[in-house]
């Protein structure tokens, strides 16, 4: 069977996940899967209301517990590498999250909401290590100059 052949859900079995712990980030602790976050929009229609389809990112990593760092949009391999990204910003927009990733199991495509987007990761190791390294340095500037 072809990586062509699978859904999004092998995809992100098979491929994005490994690669995700093979990049140092604590399956336990730093990643969470199928994450809702909206309940979905209301939709009022005279008396009547129901909700619209709920939000849900694919996987939302966390530098510490309760402080997300970033978005990872998976598509199925049918998909180009960037056809999640659009979706991964929205989200991470949503949620205030600083990085953006999508994923079509090829690779990983990196977008840096502070400033500089950047090209393709085949990897996503080195790119979490330092999303790691510059979040904690960030968020020490900060107490820094609040002292």
């Amino acid at each position: 069977m072809s990586k062509k052949d699978l859904s999004e859900q092998d995809v992100r079995t098979k491929y994005i996940t490994p690669a995700i712990i093979a990049s140092d980030w604590d399956l336990h602790t730093q990643i969470r899967e199928e994450v809702t976050f909206t309940a979905g929009r209301i939709i009022v229609r005279g008396k009547l209301y129901s909700r619209g389809k709920a939000k849900r990112a694919d996987y939302v990593l966390y530098h510490k517990p309760n402080q997300p760092i970033a978005i990872i949009e998976a598509k199925d391999n049918k998909h180009s590498l960037g056809d999640g990204m659009q979706q991964a910003l929205d989200y991470a927009e949503t949620l205030d999250v600083p990085f953006a990733f999508s994923s079509n199991g090829d690779g990983f495509l990196f977008h840096d909401r502070t400033g500089l987007p950047d090209p393709v990761e085949p990897r996503l190791s080195s790119r979490c290590k330092k999303l790691q390294q510059n979040h904690a340095e960030a968020h020490q500037r900060v107490r820094t100059r609040k002292n």
